[in-house]
């Protein structure tokens, strides 16, 4: 990027956004796309994903198109843009005919730097009459991995947005941004958008401020209980796979006293769009919902996320558990797995309306999520792993890496477990194997004569479920993988045969783990960021905004911290910049002035 070009990104960072310096990936990506290069971003939900077309875009003359799917994002980002001082607008189907009008107007007179559009909005003939006729330098095509059949999310509507390069001339640049793309999806990415060349940057799938835990056999609504009225002045979303779940657990939240509001498809549209507004605006503490919530809430203060049960596969499962900490404070995400919930998730992918080859990439990678809620390795390396990324230290934090459960050595139950794979020549699944096992007189068992073999009741010491769990471990752990279908077959590694041949040893934690109940650190003065908060609010109610759109939580924890006492002291704090102090500074300098005075005259 020229030295001109690089000087004037990093104004508008510190002017616009009130930050010294680019994160991890963020300023290469923004010297190709002002080089004119089309890129690739692969960057975790909390990196600045959105950083990196919205100062290209300032930067530019001519106004930039985003392509989201995310309406709540839309208003989100568009509300938070409009605060810095960068004219921006959306275009979905929110808008009246009259709004939507007036928008049409306003974009061909050059009002705005940047327009949100969904996918869908490409295959409006009106819509590609005016991007004909304006100054399109850029496009940036947010939630990418929506392009490919490979991804959790796949859009047929995002297949329409190559046709903007046979619309748009010249050419535009295209930057395609998404938080989890595995190899295969990244390919997709960059064929079905035409991408030349693209640069490639992937930050690392790693989350520094995240902690991971999986907890198996608990109460989950006793553990629900005290873990949400242990956090009672944070932010929390609650997953649950279906609508039932969730009405029962936001009612049980409520009668506890919480405040929690419910969000799924079976709710009207506003009562969704209610109590999002009030999640966002912090008048409820606790959203408990299905993954039709979530995708594109840019809400920066979720100190936890819970999923209570588990996810289809480990990319939704990521980008949800990810809503947390999006401000860079420390968040904890929490999976609270039953095996009942594998057997939901199976129903729900059988009775969709994909093709059986779609059904087949559903159940494996459902295979990887229930592989994650087994494995001994760091979840967050899991994680990282199943992505394609090799390098990576244990994480430190997770329920994994702070396990102090005694290691016993489990090589002879293995064994007798993979032995007696091969001798039902890897046919079966985990059920029958275990019953084998366990000496079950059981009509399948004798139907296929397996109370011959010789590992026929080899662990009958053990309960069924128990040479169950044993099983899934050894399967998260590689000895062993399971076929992509309805009803997956147990078949063993190169790793499983070593044991077998005595040639390694296998071992296991053998205790109860440790509830996670950590407090997550907070730093600075409490007193005063709870002021602080407060005349956020105040703002917030008054300007019809989500506070956060003002300042973040991170930053109010700074503010704490450092206590300035002056705009330009306060102007060095990250996330202030000269747009946004001239609005708010003045009255949060005071409240820090107060604060302080009170403080010393105690």
């Amino acid at each position: 990027m020229p030295a001109q070009a690089q000087e004037k990104a990093r104004t508008i960072l510190k002017t616009m956004f009130g930050y010294d310096r680019f994160r991890k990936g963020q300023e290469e990506i923004i010297a190709g796309v002002l080089d004119g290069r089309d890129s690739l971003a692969v960057m975790p939900t909390g990196a600045g994903k959105s950083i990196c077309y919205q100062v290209p875009a300032a930067a530019m003359d001519g106004v930039t198109l985003v392509v989201s799917p995310l309406i709540s994002l839309m208003k989100d980002q568009v509300d938070a843009l409009n605060q810095t001082g960068i004219p921006t607008t959306f275009i979905n189907s929110t808008l009246t005919v009259r709004e939507l009008n007036e928008r049409f107007r306003e974009i061909a007179a050059g009002k705005y730097k940047l327009v949100y559009v969904a996918p869908e909005r490409l295959e409006s003939e009106r819509f590609v009459r005016l991007l004909e006729q304006l100054t399109i330098p850029f496009v940036a095509v947010d939630e990418a991995h929506c392009v490919s059949q490979w991804g959790h999310d796949f859009r047929p509507s995002y297949m329409s947005i190559s046709r903007l390069l046979d619309v748009i001339r010249p050419r535009p640049i295209i930057a395609a941004f998404t938080a989890t793309a595995t190899d295969k999806v990244k390919d997709d990415i960059v064929r079905h958008l035409r991408l030349d060349r693209p640069l490639r940057v992937t930050t690392g799938y790693a989350r520094d401020n995240l902690s991971f835990f999986v907890l198996k056999g608990v109460d989950k609504k006793t553990y629900l209980a005290d873990y949400v009225r242990n956090r009672a002045a944070d932010s929390g979303i609650i997953y649950a796979s279906t609508r039932r779940e969730v009405e029962e657990c936001c009612a049980y939240l409520l009668k506890l006293g919480v405040r929690a509001g419910r969000y799924h498809a079976g709710l009207t549209e506003e009562e969704r769009a209610r109590n999002q507004e009030l999640f966002l605006y912090d008048e409820l503490k606790v959203m408990v919902a299905t993954n039709a919530f979530g995708m594109g809430i840019d809400k920066s203060n979720v100190r936890y996320v819970i999923h209570y049960n588990i996810t289809k596969n480990v990319e939704s499962y990521y980008q949800e558990a990810g809503r947390a900490g999006r401000d860079g404070q420390p968040g904890e995400c929490i999976l609270l797995y039953a095996p009942q919930d594998v057997m939901t998730q199976k129903f729900l992918i059988e009775q969709g309306e994909s093709d059986e080859s779609r059904k087949t990439i559903d159940y494996g990678n459902l295979h990887g999520m229930v592989e994650y809620a087994h494995t001994t390795e760091c979840l967050q390396k899991y994680i990282v792993r199943y992505f394609g990324d090799a390098e990576g230290e244990s994480c430190g934090r997770c329920s994994s890496c702070t396990d102090d459960r005694e290691v016993a050595d489990v090589t002879l139950e293995a064994q007798k477990i993979f032995s007696c794979v091969a001798r039902m020549k890897q046919r079966f699944g985990i059920t029958m194997t275990a019953k084998v096992l366990r000496g079950a007189n059981d009509a399948k068992v004798r139907q296929f004569g397996f109370e011959q073999l010789p590992t026929y009741g080899a662990m009958r010491a053990l309960k069924e479920k128990d040479i169950v769990n044993l099983i899934n471990v050894l399967v998260a752990d590689g000895y062993m993988k399971l076929t992509d279908s309805q009803y997956p077959v147990l078949t063993l590694t190169a790793e499983a045969k070593s044991v077998l041949e005595g040639k390694e040893k296998v071992f296991q934690r053998v205790t109860p783990v440790k509830r996670a109940d950590s407090r997550i650190a907070e730093a600075g003065d409490e007193a005063l960021f709870e002021k602080l908060r407060q005349l956020r609010k105040t703002f917030a109610d008054r300007d019809k905004l989500p506070p956060y759109t003002i300042f973040h939580d991170a930053t109010l924890r700074e503010l704490c911290i450092v206590m300035p006492v002056s705009e330009e002291e306060m102007l060095e704090v990250k996330g202030i910049g000269r747009h946004k102090f001239l609005k708010y500074g003045q009255p949060f300098l005071d409240c820090i002035r107060e604060h302080a005075a009170g403080t010393k005259r105690g």
